[in-house]
């Protein structure tokens, strides 16, 4: 009876410590919409390597590109139900969980990359994040991709040459306002589809940052570009809630360290790729073009007036950002 009872024993403890080796052992997802060149993807690679690094092996993610995992609506799902565990989503695909993130997008605030990186440190910034926990996510950091421009199949020196023009634009509500009011006609796509839509002239035009057009070589398609520097585009690093809040502090502080780590090494290769992608398409041939931007500024302006008045943390986001 005592020689069963041990047996009992140690074989309840070997499954035990099995399912507790395959629980941690479990591989991680983290999902984004940017190609593998893009500097997004970058970063999220650094986030995996480091937490791997830092857990002795106990977690694992595995980085999943150009929307593998599905759209980021969908994406933000599989979070919200701890199916997936981590994400980098654009601001405009959060924005429709959290609104106040749409003051990311502002035309004209700012003057670069590192104007907007050191827009992260306001206490604006850090209260959208926060805000995230309604939505089941949890807002760890930001980060970036170079400025907005225009690629053309033919040349943009002012508004005028846009008007009536189907230019691809990111699906979000500032977006939309801007290129309305611009005069062209916004068209929403997945990036895997703008280079075969340039090349059968159904786009005339992309509003796109200088990672993804040289990671994607759009540019071989429209080889004229606009640099109108018109807003900043940053995503969100997030992870589910309903994971993280399994996970024990000393979990939660250690993906937090490697996060943060990431956030300002990443802080830095997106101010640098905005000036090495410049220089790369401008190698390639590209046929670059300083438009007047006179009226795009005002277009800018009445837009951010809209959704200023719209919500309160745009507002103190815009008061607190724009002159750093």
């Amino acid at each position: 009876m005592k020689l069963n009872k041990i047996i009992r024993t140690l074989v309840a403890s070997t499954v035990l410590f099995a399912v507790s080796a395959t629980v941690h052992a479990q591989t991680l997802k983290l999902g984004h919409i940017t190609p593998p060149t893009h500097v997004w993807h970058q970063i999220s690679e650094k986030i995996a390597a480091d937490l791997a690094q830092a857990s002795a092996g106990k977690m694992k993610i595995a980085v999943s590109p150009l929307q593998k995992l599905g759209s980021e609506a969908q994406m933000i799902n599989l979070m919200q139900a701890g199916a997936q565990q981590f994400g980098v989503f654009t601001v405009g695909g959060l924005s429709n969980r959290e609104e106040s993130l749409l003051a990311w997008s502002l035309p004209y605030v700012f003057k670069d990359v590192a104007h907007a990186t050191r827009a992260v440190s306001t206490p604006a910034a850090k209260q959208m994040l926060k805000r995230l926990d309604n939505s089941g996510l949890v807002g760890l950091g930001y980060v970036f991709a170079g400025m907005r421009h225009v690629l053309s199949l033919q040349p943009v020196a002012s508004a005028v040459d846009l008007k009536n023009k189907k230019i691809r634009s990111f699906p979000s509500p500032v977006y939309n306002d801007w290129w309305n009011a611009i005069g062209a006609a916004p068209t929403a796509m997945p990036l895997s589809e703008i280079a075969p839509s340039l090349t059968t002239k159904l786009l005339d035009a992309v509003d796109v940052d200088l990672d993804a057009l040289v990671g994607l070589k759009f540019h071989q398609q429209a080889p004229n570009l606009t640099l109108t520097n018109h807003m900043a585009f940053p995503a969100v690093i997030v992870v589910s809630k309903k994971w993280w809040d399994s996970r024990s502090q000393a979990e939660r502080d250690m993906i937090s360290k490697v996060v943060a780590g990431a956030e300002q090494w990443g802080f830095k290769a997106a101010i640098d790729a905005d000036v090495m992608n410049l220089e790369k398409v401008k190698a390639d041939g590209a046929n670059i073009i300083k438009a007047d931007i006179a009226f795009f500024r005002v277009v800018g302006g009445k837009v951010r007036d809209k959704y200023i008045a719209k919500n309160p943390l745009i507002a103190e986001f815009y008061k607190q950002a724009k002159d750093l």
